[in-house]
């Protein structure tokens, strides 16, 4: 059975990632990855392109979660599992064409690895405004409003 159904498949292509690793303190680590892909029904991927940080810590702990999150529905998704980093070879290589067909610029001369995480988890997250008889559409239009009122980066 797939734990990447097409509405998790979805939500991560059409979503900004948040991926969670350990230190080798022990401390978490949190980085946001734009690169994060669907590879196939039971994993996803992400390009190392300036992660280095999050491929030192996967290096020694493959432990991971991905989150991905609708910022204005509140939903989504956390999908934990364990990760491998490719810097050579053929998944490497097949990593490199699969952005490149996505579009990335100089893909081969970006990517220093290609990680790829087999998921062991899938586990809807929600705002508490579910809980209270929130629609979908109502969070919608309350965050999009909200959005909307606050002033542009850099013009207070």
């Amino acid at each position: 059975m797939a734990l990447i159904n097409h509405h998790v498949q979805r939500t991560v292509e059409e979503q900004l990632g948040f991926i969670a690793t350990v230190r080798p303190d022990g401390s978490p680590s949190l980085a946001p990855k734009g690169t994060i892909a669907v590879w196939d029904e039971h994993h996803l991927v992400f390009a190392h392109v300036r992660s280095p940080g999050t491929v030192e810590n996967l290096r020694s702990n493959p432990r991971i979660e991905v989150n991905v999150v609708d910022q204005l529905s509140r939903a989504g998704y956390r999908l934990s599992g364990v990760a491998t980093v490719h810097d050579t070879g053929e998944t490497f290589q097949r990593g490199i064409h699969f952005y490149e067909t996505r579009g990335m610029q100089r893909a081969a001369e970006r990517i220093r690895a290609i990680v790829i995480i087999e998921v062991r988890t899938v586990d809807p997250v929600t705002s508490p405004a579910y809980d209270i008889g929130a629609t979908e559409a109502e969070l919608r239009q309350q965050w999009r409003e909200r959005l909307l009122r606050q002033p542009a980066s850099g013009t207070e």
